[in-house]
């Protein structure tokens, strides 16, 4: 089993990366506007999100519309929509779960148990980083090729947004927590360390024999 010292390590990091990952679901900044073209017009910034597209003028004032209909979205969008949301559901039951088998915590006595569950809470927190860099990923590649491409105009090229790279942060962090969970949880351990602890227990109370 791993030392509380790692599972607190481990704790903080799925903390991180949950704050990430809903940071990324919430914030409306997956695209933002390009001013690259001669005639793009600065007055105003478009920002796209999951759930809504923002526009901010040149003043401050910020106009959010939410999209119409799922249907219209582009498939990396929709795709985001679900994969961000199930990674935000995973990490946060993971963590629940490591509070559950932590040696810092008394929710579990069976020593034998904890291992396990501290084992599957770091399995846990690796799909939840997967789920939220693939999403990630896939619309930063979609707005490279369109910037790239030289028959989307000007106007409707976009930039990569702050909540891409905090998705590939947060995605990092819960990557990080359950791999060291998973290093540090051995199964077989705690009943390893049991049955040596009966037997030295055994063998002290054991009477003594003399031989001549």
């Amino acid at each position: 089993m791993g030392s509380t010292g790692v599972q607190i390590v481990c704790v903080a990091l799925g903390v991180l990366g949950l704050i990430g990952a809903i940071v990324c679901c919430a914030v409306p900044r997956w695209k933002v506007s390009s001013f690259t073209g001669s005639n793009i017009v600065t007055a105003q910034s478009q920002q796209e999100g999951l759930w809504k597209s923002c526009v901010i003028q040149s003043t401050g004032q910020h106009q959010c519309k939410n999209y119409d209909s799922l249907l219209v979205l582009a498939a990396d969008l929709q795709a985001a929509r679900a994969m961000t949301i199930v990674s935000c559901m995973l990490a946060a039951v993971s963590l629940l779960v490591v509070f559950c088998g932590a040696d810092f915590t008394t929710c579990v006595e069976n020593e034998e148990a904890k291992p396990k569950i501290s084992l599957a809470a770091g399995v846990g927190l690796l799909l939840a980083g997967l789920v939220l860099i693939v999403p990630v990923s896939w619309s930063a590649h979609t707005v490279v090729r369109n910037f790239n491409n030289p028959l989307v105009i000007s106007a409707q090229k976009r930039e990569l947004g702050a909540c891409i790279f905090v998705g590939w942060g947060a995605g990092v962090l819960l990557l990080l927590a359950g791999g060291l969970l998973c290093c540090f949880s051995r199964p077989g351990s705690g009943a390893a360390s049991g049955a040596t602890a009966k037997y030295y227990s055994n063998s002290a109370s054991a009477p003594s024999k003399n031989y001549v």
